[in-house]
Formats: C-alpha cells, sequence, structure tokens
C-alpha cells in the first residue's frame, strides 16, 4: 500500500504549445541592391526631415528656403527691370551662400551616420544582405544627393526666371549647365567631408563642431592669408593659398575650367590658370576618394 498522500504525491508536469501566429517569410527577397536602394532613400529623405518629427524638419527646410529666397528675389528684379542679364553668375551662388550650405552639411552629415554609431545599429544592417560598401555608397550618394538638391533648385529657379526675363536661352542654358558642374561637385567633396568628420565620433555635437571647423575655419583662415598676399602684391601666392580650403578649392576649379570669375582678392589676376587649375581639380578629387576610402575603412572596425 503507497504511503503517498493525495497532497504529498507529485502532480504531473504538463506542456502547451501556443500558437501564436508567427510565419515563415514567403515572399520575394530583393537582395543587397533593393536594401542599398532603400538606405539611399532613406537617408535622402531624413536629410531633409521626411519621415520624422516636425521639429527635424524645420532647420533643413529652413536653410532650403534661405537658399532659395535670394535667387527669386533675383529674378523677380530681372523680369520687373526687363534686365538683359542676372546680377549674378550662377557659378557664384553657392560660393557667396556657402555659410547656409555649411550648416545644412554641419547638421545633417551627423544626423546621417552619428546615430548609426552612437545606438550601435551599424552591425543590424550588415547582419542583412548588405555589406560594408553597400552602406557607405548609399550613405555617401544620400548626403551628396541632398547637398546637390539644395545647391541646384535655386539654380534652377535662376534659369526659369531668365527665359521668363527673355534673355538669351543659348547663354543661359549653357551658364546653367556649368553651374551644375560645380555644384555637383562640391555636394560630392562637401558630402564627403561631412559625413568623414561625423562618422569620427557618435556624438552629434562633437560632429557638428568638427565639420563647421573644416569648412568654415579653413575658410576664414585662407581668405585672411589671401587677404594678407594681396596687401603686399604677392598675387601669385594667392592661387596656392587657395588649396587649403574646400569652397576655395571649388572657386579655383571654376574659375580655371568653367570660365567663372574668381571670388579670389585680386579677381582674375589672382586666379589659378589652366596649368594651376589641373592641380586644384586633382586635389579636389583626391579629397573625394580619400573621403569614400576614410569611410570604408571606417566601417571596417564598426562593423565588427
Amino acid at each position: 500500500m503507497s504511503s503517498e498522500t493525495p497532497d504529498t504525491a507529485r502532480t504531473p508536469e504538463t506542456t502547451q504549445i501556443h500558437n501564436i501566429g508567427y510565419r515563415g517569410y514567403d515572399g520575394p527577397r530583393l537582395g543587397r541592391s533593393s536594401a542599398r536602394r532603400a538606405l539611399f532613400s532613406q537617408s535622402l529623405r531624413g536629410a531633409y526631415g521626411l519621415g520624422r518629427s516636425a521639429k527635424s524638419k524645420v532647420l533643413p527646410m529652413l536653410l532650403f528656403a534661405v537658399m532659395c529666397v535670394p535667387a527669386l528675389i533675383i529674378v523677380a528684379v530681372a523680369v520687373v527691370t526687363k534686365s538683359a542679364k542676372l546680377s549674378i553668375e550662377y557659378t557664384q551662388y553657392a560660393i557667396y551662400l556657402q555659410m547656409v550650405i555649411a550648416i545644412f552639411v554641419a547638421a545633417q552629415a551627423p544626423q546621417s551616420v552619428s546615430r548609426d554609431l552612437r545606438f550601435r545599429t551599424v552591425p543590424l544592417y550588415f547582419a542583412r544582405p548588405i555589406e560594408r560598401v553597400d552602406y557607405v555608397l548609399a550613405k555617401y550618394g544620400a548626403m551628396a544627393s541632398a547637398m546637390f538638391i539644395l545647391t541646384a533648385s535655386p539654380l534652377l529657379i535662376l534659369w526659369i526666371g531668365s527665359l521668363l526675363a527673355k534673355m538669351d536661352f543659348g547663354e543661359q542654358t549653357q551658364m546653367f549647365g556649368q553651374g551644375l558642374v560645380s555644384v555637383a561637385l562640391l555636394s560630392l567633396l562637401f558630402g564627403g567631408i561631412g559625413l568623414v568628420m561625423a562618422a569620427l565620433t557618435p556624438r552629434r555635437g562633437f560632429g557638428v563642431a568638427a565639420v563647421i571647423a573644416i569648412l568654415v575655419i579653413s575658410y576664414g583662415a585662407v581668405s585672411t592669408l589671401q587677404g594678407i598676399a594681396y596687401g603686399t602684391d604677392n598675387l601669385d601666392a594667392i592661387k596656392w593659398i587657395g588649396l587649403f580650403s574646400p569652397i576655395t578649392l571649388i572657386d579655383g576649379v571654376q574659375t580655371a575650367f568653367l570660365g567663372a570669375p574668381s571670388a579670389f582678392p585680386g579677381g582674375a589676376d589672382a586666379a589659378p590658370g589652366a596649368g594651376a587649375g589641373v592641380v586644384y581639380l586633382l586635389v579636389v578629387l583626391a579629397l573625394i576618394a580619400g573621403s569614400y576610402g576614410v569611410l570604408m575603412r571606417r566601417y571596417r572596425k564598426v562593423g565588427l
């Protein structure tokens, strides 16, 4: 006879299986190219605050408006006065509004990459069918495209306005094309530099400060040295000093190859010619390629 009582007897363990509705994915698997396009689209939209909170849209949209308003004013004056030419060259526009461009890069480049570093989400990207080169290309392409939209939109306004003012179509179209080449090069250069500075630190504030230092402080230092050289009649030194600032590099390239008026002290007398222009162009291309290389090296470590 068993000595176990109902209180001490072991109750049998039961196992229950709950169906919570999980099922396998049987849809199309789009692969790396689709993931790269999605990351590019998301990053480009994010540069203007699209798909984010209303607060995130304020600064980029405000900067976009600040870039376009002067072009609208120039067009309005040209149409009303029936001017034969615009009061500003297409290639000069970005040079004059470089501070707005620098603020945009300083604000949006860290937004594009610093949050991924800070919250350590980059390895999650690489856990999908996406590789380091896809991430870098998508981020670089999105930043350069956002920059191009910012800088090319006012040029488009100027071109449309010139046609409304009945200026010469062929001449205006040619100058518009030269302006687009200039801002495309500027977008690649500024976008690459901005992303490199932002990718070096996960803290957004440090990234903003680094971008401002590179784009703004370097221009101030170069302009000061060029002014000193001009004041001492050392015109030949002015063009070589211009190699040490991103915006003066663009100024030198477009002066040498696109027929743009130079913003250097001394104007055409101090502007780089064809020979110095080749050096300017090579430095710009080296900085663009170098920015891509630094990003690739940076994300080789981050992805581990």
